[in-house]
């Protein structure tokens, strides 16, 4: 098990910094703030160099370095809720326009999508835990390998990936052959399931709920798993590798996204008094201890 802990990580979702794509938008695209590339800008520039390690490092052997460690499941054993309290000692500075704790955005996430689907559920738990897999930045990993906008490994990037044009230069994975052309080291229409993806909270949390028998139903795994594929789901890559179930999981992912990327306000949820519902979900769906 590995006893690296780092108390207060500094974790910058660069994912949430570079939205939003006009899909999700419920108010004017104006009001959002512009994340153009800006040099002097330290938070820009953050952003920027943030995508480059990743862009640099995230390679078909690291990934599968990855699993080897993470998925033994060793790291730790926590109840939902245990994780989610640990999970809001992160210093996440995604969102400088609002300072609020992690788990009040997953209530508050959880709370919008409660509000307009009030039956479904497994929906509303989906929201309160979709970035669990966050707490890999407890234990020594870099920020670059848990927040951000994933793709998959193993094939030739998409186009619409943040930074496309100059940040994957350093990947050696772009001078191997099996790996540098379209389809790469995967057959067409193979469906998302077949490939591997960059490594991350999302397919983390995924494999965590996966192993220890959730009974969430497909849609919210797959909510969970690709929700940071930005490159497929909004920016339209990738579908040569994509069969008739992805299309989907797609409307499912945006769908979610919109309670995920703008719920975010100075109302505050009352979270005390929305305990017991949630713990009912999380007792029906991922009870106990859970081994990380």
């Amino acid at each position: 098990m590995r006893i690296i802990i780092e108390e207060h990580p500094n974790v910058l979702d660069v994912s949430e910094l570079l939205r939003p794509e006009p899909k999700f938008v419920d108010k004017e695209v104006s009001k959002f703030r512009d994340y153009t590339v800006d040099e002097t800008d330290p938070l820009k520039e953050r952003v920027r160099r943030t995508y480059k390690l990743m862009h640099t490092h995230q390679t078909v052997d690291f990934v599968k370095g990855r699993h080897a460690d993470w998925l033994k499941f060793d790291h730790f054993k926590a109840t939902v809720r245990q994780a989610l309290e640990r999970l809001n000692d992160l210093v996440d500075e995604s969102d400088p326009d609002l300072d609020l704790p992690n788990i009040v955005h997953a209530f508050q996430t959880a709370e919008r999508a409660r509000a307009e689907f009030p039956e479904l559920d497994w929906l509303h738990l989906t929201g309160l835990i979709h970035d669990l897999g966050k707490v890999m930045a407890f234990y020594g990993e870099p920020q670059w390998a848990v927040v951000g906008d994933t793709f998959p490994v193993g094939c030739e990037w998409g186009p619409s990936i943040v930074y496309r044009e100059d940040s994957f230069v350093d990947n050696p994975d772009g001078a191997n052959p099996k790996y540098n052309t379209k389809n790469g080291m995967y057959e067409p229409n193979c469906g998302l399931e077949q490939l591997t993806m960059s490594w991350g909270h999302d397919e983390y949390l995924y494999r965590v709920l996966k192993h220890n028998g959730s009974t969430l139903p497909e849609q919210a795994l797959h909510m969970i798993r690709y929700h940071s594929f930005y490159p497929w789901h909004s920016g339209g890559d990738y579908h040569h590798l994509t069969n008739e179930k992805d299309e989907q999981t797609k409307q499912w992912v945006l769908m979610f996204n919109r309670y995920d990327l703008y719920t975010k306000s100075t109302t505050l949820p009352d979270i005390e008094a929305l305990w017991p519902y949630y713990q009912s979900l999380i007792d029906k769906y991922c009870p106990g201890e859970l081994e990380f």
